[in-house]
């Protein structure tokens, strides 16, 4: 163990990097044409953690999606998350560590009524078959259930869809 106390003696004229000698493949996962996915569902302290696995090269991402440990089902999609999505929600934990947290770092509530006002102009500017291609989608989604009920009351109208939509 090192006695000396103060600044280190010598500084790095450059900050170091994985794989400095290896060259990457740009289009693998993690290269320039294929970036990380946004890190989402996770308190700030995991959220460090990651990206500090990240930036050092000990980032490993998930080649299949794995299981839940709340609900069994593999919907977990993010390498080193716990929980899948709809869990960490409905429970208001962080889906890494599954502490609960006042503030998720993710798509919050202004972000998602932004994204639904963005999928409302496209359903009103498509044609038929795309505007009911995208609804189906919508239905889809779990996430999108709780929007749903703005997209139909706002801006459908009995002549644009099937009734059978509606519902």
């Amino acid at each position: 163990m090192s006695t000396r106390r103060g600044p280190p003696k010598h500084q790095n004229s450059y900050a170091w990097q994985p794989h400095a000698g290896c060259k990457k493949n740009e289009t693998e996962v993690g290269g320039r044409l294929k970036p990380y996915s946004e890190i989402t569902g996770v308190c700030n302290r995991c959220k460090n953690q990651i990206e500090w696995k990240r930036r050092y090269g000990k980032y490993k991402p998930l080649i299949e999606p794995a299981k839940c440990q709340k609900c069994s089902k593999r919907n977990v999609r993010q390498a080193y998350h716990n929980l899948c999505f709809g869990c960490a929600k409905d429970l208001n934990v962080c889906a890494k560590c599954s502490c609960r947290v006042d503030q998720i770092v993710g798509r919050f509530a202004m972000v998602q009524l932004v994204l639904c006002f963005f999928l409302m102009q496209a359903i009103k500017n498509a044609r038929e078959r795309d505007r009911r291609t995208l609804l189906r989608e919508v239905n889809s989604f779990r996430e999108w259930k709780n929007m749903r009920h703005i997209l139909i009351t706002d801006y459908a109208s009995p002549h644009l869809f099937h009734a059978s939509l509606l519902e």
